[in-house]
């Protein structure tokens, strides 16, 4: 699988990096439904067997399920370590309500649940998940800041940052990556982030290159009806009317463009987001043995240009 160095740091990451959102199973609010663990462990050890040489987590996913569940997969990959992102700032209250605090007392103490969770003695890459509350952003990413001194964490970054904010705390310690939002379907990063990264030799990780499964060649309406009643989904307007009736004809013609070249829409989709080469990666989710095998080839796509202007006409069209 191909590799693309991470903005100004030595790590060189894999094209597509296994995403673990849902592995965080059920009982929160951002939650993809019912979640088998056997079956998490084993797309992650699959994840690693295709040649993905790292992985992005967070804390809230589950509220600590998920790293658990990481955490659990590292150990039976015996000495098979990928590298390992994962984020703070998203806590949680007993009741499971979730709030946004970027205190360095809970900054600190994240980081060290993080690594109890995950079994490991250090963050490969560490992250602030979003710059809330925006006041403290400026006292959370000193935190992060001090923790890579003390050698707790090797890389820091953020995630959901505008220009706006990367400028506040760049002179605190430069970021070593950013993680946004980018797809066909949310291309707002092109607009001032991707420029200002390129500029500033900040790496750049891609998350949701599939818009949670809206390009992925399956989307129906019947598939939309049927998301479980605690998919996160159901409340995202992406997938309800009027939008769901223009991603269902995107989708067709990617299906189209995907039927010629051979491979499947999902890749398609990823390799439109890394066709740009200020991305380093894209965060590709999977939840099961198998998903990733349909999709992970989308690293190494090379769409020509008369591709490339083909979906561009989708896209208009799409509004």
């Amino acid at each position: 699988m191909k590799t693309r160095r991470l903005g100004r740091t030595e790590l060189h990451l894999t094209t597509v990096g296994l995403g673990t959102w849902a592995i965080g199973g059920p009982g929160w609010k951002f939650g993809w439904g019912p979640q088998d663990d056997d079956l998490s462990v084993r797309t992650i050890h699959e994840a690693v067997d295709l040649g993905v040489n790292w992985i992005d987590t967070a804390a809230v996913y589950g509220l600590g399920h998920c790293e658990e569940v990481l955490g659990q997969a590292l150990r039976e990959l015996k000495g098979r370590r990928p590298v390992i992102s994962t984020k703070c700032e998203r806590c949680w209250e007993a009741d499971g309500t979730v709030v946004p605090r970027l205190k360095r007392a809970s900054v600190m103490k994240e980081i060290d649940d993080s690594l109890r969770r995950l079994g490991v003695d250090v963050i490969d890459m560490y992250q602030i998940h979003w710059p809330q509350p925006d006041e403290d952003i400026e006292e959370g990413w000193s935190a992060v800041a001090d923790l890579v001194k003390a050698g707790k964490v090797r890389h820091a970054g953020v995630s959901n940052f505008s220009v706006a904010q990367l400028k506040r705390i760049q002179p605190i310690r430069p970021v070593d990556f950013l993680q946004p939002p980018y797809s066909m379907i949310a291309r707002g990063f092109e607009q001032e982030l991707m420029p200002y990264c390129a500029t500033h030799g900040i790496g750049v990780i891609a998350y949701s290159p599939m818009q949670k499964g809206l390009l992925t060649g399956k989307v129906t309406r019947e598939w939309a009806a049927a998301l479980p009643a605690d998919d996160h989904r159901r409340a995202d307007p992406q997938f309800s009317e009027p939008l769901l009736s223009k991603n269902i004809a995107l989708n067709d013609g990617l299906t189209r463009i995907a039927s010629r070249l051979g491979v499947s829409v999902g890749e398609v989709a990823i390799a439109w987001v890394l066709r740009q080469p200020a991305v380093t990666s894209a965060i590709v989710g999977a939840r099961r043995p198998g998903q990733l095998r349909g999709t992970a080839g989308g690293g190494s796509l090379e769409l020509d240009e008369a591709t490339r202007t083909e979906i561009e006409s989708l896209l208009r069209a799409r509004g």
